[in-house]
Order: C-alpha cells, then sequence, then structure tokens
C-alpha cells in the first residue's frame, strides 16, 4: 500500500535551510518567472498575444524548487500553464515571449504559442493543451529514461483538475507496474476552470491519488521554493534508484484567474489578498535575505531592475520579430526515423 505524509517545517522535521547563493538564485529565478508573466498580461491586453494566455503568478516556488534538482539529463512536460517552466529549464526569455506573440524569433518558430512550445535541448516537451494528456507522454519519457539507462527522470506537471482525468490512472499504472522514472507534480491551486478543489474532487488529498497502484504521495508547502526543493529531491533520488514513480502534489495558489480571459469572480479578493501577504513564495525568499543579512532593500531593487530589463528586453524582441513566412506551415511536421 501506498505511504502519504504530509511535509511541513513545523513538528519535529528541521526547516530546510539554503546557502546566501542559492536563495539569491532562487529569489532571481522566481521574480523573473512573475515579471515576465506580469509583462505577457500586459502585452495580451494590447492585443499582441493571441489565444489564451494562462499566467503562472504565485505559483513560481514549485517549478524553481524542482529544478534546482534536476539533473542535465532530465525531462519536463507541463500542461498549458507552461511559461514560468520554460524560464526555470533556461529558455530564452526573448524566445519565449516572442512564441506568446506568434513571431518568427520564437522557440517553435511562432507556431506553438503561449501552449505548445517545446525546447529539446532544455528538455522541455511542451507546454499541451489538452487537460491531462501530457501525462502519458511523460510517462512515455520516462520509459525512455528506463530503457536508455541514462539516469534520468522525468517531471510531468498537472494542474488539480487535471487529476480527475482517466488517462492520468492509466498513466499512473503503467508507471508502477514498470517502476519507471517519474515525478508527477499535482499543481495543486485550489481552482480548476472556475472549480474549487472541493467541488471537483470527492477526496481533496491528491497526494493519494495513487494509492491503488503502490505510488507513494506527498503533500508539500508549495510556497516555499526551500520545502519544494527538499521533496523533489527525495523522490528524485527514489526515482534514479528504480523504485519507481511518486506523487508530489504542490500545495499553492494562482493570483490571477484561470487564464486572462477569467475574471475570477467565483473566489472573494480577500482570499486572494491574504494569501499574498501571508504566504507569497517570492516575499518568503525576500525575507531569508533580509532577516539573515545577505542583501539589503538596494541589492533587492538593483536585482529587480535588471530582470525588468530582461523583460522589456523581450518584449521589444517579441514585437519587433518577424511573423513567419506563410512556408513554416510545412516545416516540423513530419520526423523521419
Amino acid at each position: 500500500m501506498a505511504t502519504q505524509t504530509k511535509r511541513t517545517t513545523r513538528g519535529k522535521k528541521k526547516a530546510p535551510e539554503a546557502t546566501p547563493e542559492e536563495l539569491i538564485q532562487y529569489y532571481k529565478e522566481m521574480l523573473l518567472i512573475r515579471r515576465f508573466e506580469e509583462k505577457a498580461g500586459q502585452l495580451y491586453g494590447m492585443g499582441l498575444i493571441g489565444g489564451f494566455c494562462h499566467l503562472y503568478i504565485g505559483q513560481e516556488a514549485v517549478v524553481v524548487g524542482i529544478q534546482s534538482i534536476a539533473n542535465p539529463q532530465d525531462t519536463l512536460i507541463t500542461s498549458y500553464r507552461d511559461h514560468g517552466h520554460m524560464l526555470a529549464c533556461g529558455m530564452d526569455p526573448d524566445g519565449v515571449m516572442a512564441e506568446l506573440t506568434g513571431r518568427e524569433g520564437g522557440l517553435s518558430k511562432g507556431k506553438g504559442g503561449s501552449m505548445h512550445m517545446f525546447s529539446k535541448e532544455s528538455g522541455f516537451y511542451g507546454g499541451h493543451g489538452i487537460v491531462g494528456a501530457q501525462i502519458p507522454l511523460g510517462t512515455g519519457l520516462a520509459f525512455g529514461h528506463k530503457y536508455n539507462e541514462d539516469g534520468g527522470v522525468n517531471f510531468a506537471y498537472m494542474g488539480d483538475g487535471a487529476v480527475n482525468q482517466g488517462q492520468v490512472y492509466e498513466a499512473f499504472n503503467m508507471a508502477a507496474l514498470w517502476k519507471l522514472p517519474v515525478v508527477y507534480v499535482i499543481e495543486n491551486n485550489q481552482y480548476g476552470m472556475g472549480t474549487s478543489i472541493e467541488r471537483a474532487s470527492s477526496n481533496t488529498n491528491l497526494s493519494e491519488r495513487g494509492a491503488a497502484h503502490g505510488i507513494p504521495g506527498i503533500q508539500v508547502n508549495g510556497m516555499s521554493v526551500l520545502e519544494v526543493r527538499e521533496a523533489a529531491k527525495e523522490a528524485a533520488e527514489k526515482c534514479r534508484r528504480g523504485e519507481g514513480p511518486v506523487i508530489l502534489e504542490m500545495k499553492t495558489y494562482r493570483y490571477r484567474g484561470h487564464s486572462m480571459s477569467d475574471p475570477a469572480k467565483y473566489r472573494a479578493k480577500e482570499e486572494v489578498q491574504k494569501v499574498r501577504s501571508e504566504s507569497d513564495p517570492i516575499d518568503f525568499v525576500r525575507a531569508l535575505l533580509i532577516d539573515g543579512g545577505h542583501m539589503d532593500e538596494a541589492g533587492l531593487k538593483e536585482i529587480d531592475k535588471s530582470i525588468k530589463a530582461v523583460v522589456t528586453k523581450s518584449a521589444e524582441f517579441a514585437q519587433t520579430s518577424p511573423e513567419p513566412a506563410e512556408s513554416e506551415l510545412w516545416t516540423d511536421v513530419l520526423v523521419e526515423a
């Protein structure tokens, strides 16, 4: 039978720690995602980003914490709320933003848009618009790691709404049966497309969803990059030892609507403000840096200034890069294997 544990910084377990250099790096990476997403929201409002656009604001600690322990041969696959994952994988902000605006300089040549860009070089296999469809694919990537004996682990992300999709459980069964090296990351931001988890799931402890297949699950404070890092490290090590998959339920929160077209009237503004004031992942690291004497307000402002410059440059590139040529419609549609 699978075991479920709830990870917390209280009680007997010692709170995870980090060096000043690590904290600064986490702060920079999370702030880059936050500022990038804010700019993407502005460009969407200006009509420069077509289709859907799902922002990652509030959830930055999840992907930054997990990527901090990832190895070069590891792979990542996620859903349509994917810009933060791309940046955390080290993908060029210019190329990501240009992809959002459908330009030639985008990482998928303007053909993937917000939800469907890829970078095999960065180990990033999408961005997928069909709810839950990435989980069987991530399980397949994990099979590839095991087959090739490359020591890699796949991190397959999904939301709390996707957990209720049937293909997810087919993938769980195969991963457990073959002891595949896959960490299923459930980004539980409390709401699906306007529906709270309490109204959509009979069991709201999503870390237990693999119990029928013997997959261990852990609930993690997804607003703490340090707790995310520690949980991800343990899960990845288990996978690398050949012990099969792990489920990490990241208890997190999105500040914006499900997508840019969602006014999020299904929750009170006071609820959002309470989370922002008490649990913001960036403010958490900011406090650690200041309270620990590792950086002062002036230094933090300088970091923010430099990151805003990077994001501004990416927005300018996205608006000046030409649109793809019509001939691009016929490229990248077939690979001779």
